[in-house]
């Protein structure tokens, strides 16, 4: 069995009493996209820290490309991204004077920053002042910015708050491309359609624990309502939506019925969104 990419063994970190992470475990594999959900105060931001150097833990131990976090905190660094959802640039500098400066501490020779650029969208901006860009652009920036050393694992906090739909699509399209070629993606986000959309599996982490760890189409499957939605035309104009549950036993002869008797607008599943499961296993929802 492959060597996982992250693995939390037991991690347990506290803020006086207050235990923010409470013996979290789990792997990583390499190349996964594994989205890390939760409500503000849930124990993510301080999982990250651990998982990135920034915060040694009470127990329990993290182990990144095999190596143990904590001992190895340099090591482990060199071959890891990550871009924070609070923007930490030089804003007096250009984005290539930021992304050279980068490149200059992982001891990248001959580094070129307008490809990383290009692919973020910036190639038209990258002389200009950082202070001038937009909560978008800053964004971008920096997204290239955990780039710029090939990470193996890259960790992503909100990456597309802020950006316009055009350049969320652009964000999705890197992010899949650096798992497509190996990287293991760490993600946090509010927004559970881009979660879903690009995570292979996801976490839902509540008062610093694990509550559930599978893909968005496993959980769909084990907590959603099986159920067809039909939406008919009536003899006003307006139309009305008929749900029909899929289990049971008269369900083909209720549909055959419908489809002989009514106009039929539109016809499609209905399963639960990653923020109704969240719910339903916590009673509480990922904003709050």
């Amino acid at each position: 069995m492959a060597q996982p990419a992250i693995s939390a063994q037991d991690l347990t970190y506290r803020y006086g009493d207050l235990v923010a992470v409470d013996h979290v475990s789990f792997d990583v594999a390499e190349g996964e996209v594994l989205g890390f959900l939760g409500p503000n105060g849930a124990g993510k931001s301080t999982s990250v820290k651990i998982l990135t150097g920034q915060l040694r833990p009470a127990e329990g131990k993290a182990l990144l490309l095999g190596q143990d976090i904590t001992r190895r905190t340099n090591a482990v660094q060199a071959h890891i991204g990550v871009s924070f959802e609070t923007t930490n640039l030089y804003e007096q500098m250009t984005a290539v004077e930021n992304l050279n400066l980068f490149a200059r501490l992982f001891g990248i020779h001959d580094f070129k920053a307008g490809p990383l650029l290009e692919k973020v969208g910036l190639g038209g901006r990258d002389k200009e002042r950082v202070a001038n860009y937009s909560k978008g652009m800053k964004q971008r920036l920096m997204l290239a910015r955990a780039l710029v050393n090939n990470p193996r694992i890259l960790f992503l906090d909100e990456p597309t708050d802020g950006l316009d739909p055009v350049s969320s699509q652009t964000v999705h399209a890197i992010i899949r491309e650096a798992a497509d070629k190996g990287t293991t993606v760490f993600l946090t986000t509010h927004d559970m359609v881009e979660a879903d959309k690009l995570s292979n599996r996801v976490a839902f982490i509540n008062r610093g624990q694990i509550v559930a760890l599978d893909t968005p189409a496993r959980l769909k499957r084990e907590y959603g309502k099986r159920a067809i939605l039909v939406e008919v035309e009536m003899a006003d104009g307006d139309t009305e939506v008929r749900e029909i549950t899929l289990d049971n036993g008269d369900t083909p002869q209720m549909l055959h019925d419908l489809f002989q008797s009514e106009r039929i607008v539109t016809v499609h599943s209905e399963e639960a969104t990653l923020e109704d499961i969240f719910v339903e296993i916590t009673g509480r929802g990922l904003h709050g």
